[in-house]
């Protein structure tokens, strides 16, 4: 289940249930980098390259997920009708961010930031909990017959991002009741950005994750 908190930022039952976890999914009116003195972000460039945080903040280079294991920092990608996704483990206490459009979705992003995470810190895929925040709707995300066909889909089709990073994660072995989506569709609601509504003008929505200082 997902919830709007005062900040205007969106925020997920089933990552609330880890004590230590700092964590939203901001919307339109919400000021993320305020809440923060220091902040990860990378160059979002749609690939599927992860990046270990390791503590730093700014812009980590070209990449599209960021990794973290370190008490007090945060990790956040941008998206105004990507898809963003967090991660966290509950055995080893790290975290990942996730930016997923049609690209990096094409290209498995979240299966290799789930093989990073494991590879990086010995997360196993039974201890990860999943959050897939606000992103263009299958309502509204017609695409044309090549990116149809990147999914499986032929001629122009209404694509469902949201859906299709759900069953890679699935496909990783994180459990099914440790994945939650909030079905939010950023073209539809007012309340976020939406590049494919607004175009130039959109803005950016900041998806945040990190481990508190003390716990």
């Amino acid at each position: 289940m997902f919830y709007l908190d005062s900040r205007q930022i969106y925020r997920s039952s089933e990552l609330d249930s880890l004590e230590w976890l700092l964590h939203g999914f901001g919307t339109r009116f919400a000021d993320v980098p305020a809440l923060f003195s220091q902040l990860a972000t990378v160059k979002q460039v749609h690939s599927s390259t992860c990046v270990v945080a390791e503590g730093r903040s700014g812009v980590l280079g070209e990449a599209d997920a960021l990794l973290e294991d370190r008490p007090g920092a945060v990790v956040a990608v941008k998206t105004a009708d990507c898809i963003p996704v967090l991660l966290a483990d509950e055995r080893t206490r790290t975290v990942a961010a996730i930016h997923a459009g049609w690209r990096g979705t094409a290209a498995r992003i979240v299966e290799r930031a789930v093989a990073a995470m494991g590879a990086r810190f010995g997360s196993a895929p039974a201890g990860l909990h999943a959050a897939i925040g606000p992103g263009i709707g299958k309502c509204c995300y017609e695409v044309g017959p090549e990116v149809a066909a990147q999914f499986g889909l032929q001629g122009r089709a209404h694509l469902d991002l949201a859906e299709e990073n759900r069953r890679q994660l699935l496909n990783t072995g994180i459990p099914i009741d440790h994945v939650c989506v909030s079905w939010l569709c950023t073209m539809c609601g007012p309340g976020f950005h939406s590049f494919r509504r607004d175009r130039e003008s959109a803005g950016r929505m900041y998806s945040f994750i990190g481990i508190s200082a003390v716990h």
